[in-house]
């Protein structure tokens, strides 16, 4: 496995993650193709950074969209992490997370952000922060709808010397 910038031809590897993922509904797989399109049109986009890790024969396993939280000075949101069904529990997830991790921190950013779902069918997901470092900062309850809350993660990063980000995407 290994690690690139979003290129615009990753488009259609990465609706088919979002669309197999069973936590994701339509609005919110819309959601996140809306931020891939904004990020394959501008490859040093202000607001988003997003890279894809790559398997065997070059197959997209994964991606992280991560940014700069608006009106903070250093601290930025991970918005969207997806891994193909079958690269699930093989450390991909965790890849790209420590990624976007190395790469907040080589820009300044001292801690990262994660808003999800209460519902039961994210638990693995919540389990999967959790076991990453992130703790627990925030939780409204029936947010998304009635029985879906709003569950926020953080985590403080240590500085990192010479911490290496990936270049952008060239398009």
């Amino acid at each position: 496995m290994h690690l690139r910038p979003l290129q615009s031809d990753d488009r259609p590897f990465l609706l088919e993650i979002l669309r197999a993922t069973a936590e994701f509904n339509a609005a919110e797989v819309a959601c996140a193709m809306e931020l891939v399109d904004l990020v394959s049109a501008d490859a040093n986009h202000p607001d988003y950074r997003a890279v894809v890790a790559l398997g065997d024969g070059e197959r997209v396993d994964g991606y992280v969209l991560f940014g700069p939280t608006p009106m903070t000075e250093s601290t930025w949101d991970l918005y969207w992490i997806a891994t193909a069904p079958h690269a699930r529990g093989k450390g991909v997830g965790r890849a790209l997370l420590a990624h976007a991790e190395r790469d907040v921190a080589a820009r300044g950013g001292r801690s990262i952000r994660i808003e999800t779902s209460t519902k039961e069918a994210y638990g693995d997901t919540r389990g999967f922060y959790e076991r990453a470092g992130y703790r627990t900062v925030g939780f409204i309850a029936d947010f998304y709808r009635p029985g879906d809350g709003l569950v926020t993660f953080a985590r403080t990063l240590a500085p990192l010397r010479d911490a290496v980000a990936l270049p952008r995407a060239r398009n």
